[in-house]
């Protein structure tokens, strides 16, 4: 099956009254232009240094929503930009003069807890996905901030705190269900249209919109061991050489990590050190919180600590 990549048939041109109007009459979603109340507030994304101006924002509200503003956008050949989660930090979910397809109110996470998969809408974050799956204890490998978007984190690999023991999150990707750049709806998997399931895991941007993810899940929480150990920035060298040495021991239920860090003004965290530079030694154990002492001790002693913040602590807050 040969499909058109998505930006190479939509790049020219920008936003007519033609457009928007026909939008509006499409999309059960709300179409915002410049003159809306809420553009600003539309157009603002996770980075903040980002400042582009659409010319119009399709939030979509379905996948027929979607299937509209792809058929619209090959008609009238606007610069075109997908939206997920709005996390990343390039900010490419946003384009100059452009289409925007926002996917960000479509956010719905259903989980089979006896076959283990969720399926989750593209406009979801792992806020919205982890508490879901916590109800049964299962997981999918997923980002380590909470606000990061499902669908542009899986598209670009997905490397998260439990990627030794489970993979990328595109590796826990059982299937996708894409509009493709000539207005079909498609569902990709290793078996059906196993080269555009191919493209999409980890290749990222520019082969349709991905508007639903099917992931394999696996037995974990809801209580996990949360490594956090702060060490002197003077000591850094000293740090990572004990952390290098000690990284490749530990087993693949750890994902050791190593932060350069600036303390921000946490109240959990003590004041005297608000604003001070330190090293951080973090990770999750992916398996039982009885068995995890073993394994994270060496890395709560790569230096003597400012501070020893590691503690048992439910799944979706470690995340």
């Amino acid at each position: 099956m040969a499909v058109e990549p998505m930006m190479d048939t939509m790049t020219t041109g920008g936003v007519s009254d033609a457009l928007l109007d026909q939008l509006r009459a499409s999309l059960r979603g709300e179409v915002i232009d410049p003159q809306h109340p809420v553009y600003d507030a539309a157009r603002s994304i996770w980075n903040g240094l980002i400042d582009r101006r659409p010319g119009a924002i399709a939030r979509c509200a379905s996948v027929a929503d979607v299937v509209a503003a792809v058929h619209l956008a090959r008609e009238h050949r606007p610069p075109v930009s997908i939206r997920g989660g709005g996390h990343q930090v390039a900010g490419s979910a946003l384009c100059d003069d452009g289409l925007v397809i926002d996917l960000s109110a479509m956010r719905g996470v259903w989980v089979d807890p006896e076959n283990r998969t969720a399926w989750v809408q593209a406009g979801a974050t792992w806020g919205d996905l982890d508490p879901e799956t916590q109800l049964f204890g299962l997981m999918t490998p997923g980002g380590e901030v909470s606000t990061t978007g499902v669908a542009g984190f899986t598209l670009g690999g997905g490397m998260g705190i439990t990627m030794r023991q489970h993979g990328l999150a595109c590796d826990n990707l059982r299937s996708i269900q894409i509009v493709t750049a000539d207005g079909e709806v498609r569902t990709a998997s290793r078996d059906e249209h196993p080269h555009l399931f191919w493209a999409a895991r980890g290749g990222g941007r520019g082969i349709g919109v991905v508007t639903g993810f099917e992931f394999a899940l696996h037995p974990l929480g809801p209580e996990v061991v949360a490594l956090m150990t702060l060490y002197p920035y003077e000591q850094a060298s000293e740090v990572a050489r004990a952390w290098r040495d000690a990284a490749p021991e530990a087993p693949e239920r750890f994902t050791p990590q190593l932060v350069l860090w600036s303390v921000p003004p946490d109240p959990e965290i003590p004041a005297e050190l608000h604003g001070r530079k330190v090293v951080v030694s973090a990770g999750m154990y992916a398996g039982p919180a009885e068995e995890a002492g073993p394994t994270l001790a060496p890395f709560r002693e790569l230096a003597t600590p400012l501070l020893d913040a590691t503690d048992t602590v439910p799944y979706v807050a470690a995340q």
